[in-house]
């Protein structure tokens, strides 16, 4: 990050109480968005063979439902993590209603 980018979202973090991330940062956080949705269903089609009866080596269907549900859980506070500070982005332009 550049010295002129930081120490603007340094002031600005301080002076709004505001914990954005730089732009890098929430790249970074909606490619592991996706990354763990790409997970999500690649187990969701595992489990589903082994519902089916496939033979699926490794371990068992109720592995893959805790692994599956583990997934979409941390898929769900990274998108609540991207949405508040896509919140706190737009809600520290705005005007100080003294």
């Amino acid at each position: 990050m550049a010295s002129a980018t930081y120490a603007s979202v340094l002031l600005r973090s301080h002076l709004r109480s505001l914990a954005p991330l730089p732009k890098d940062e929430l790249g970074a956080l909606k490619r592991a968005v996706s990354e763990l949705g790409a997970i999500g269903r690649n187990l969701n089609q595992i489990a589903r063979a082994a519902n089916q009866g496939a033979r699926v080596g490794g371990i068992g269907q109720d592995e893959f439902r805790a692994i599956l549900k583990i997934c979409e859980a941390l898929r769900g506070h990274t998108k609540s993590l991207i949405k508040a500070n896509a919140a706190s982005w737009s809600s520290g332009n705005a005007e100080p209603s003294d």
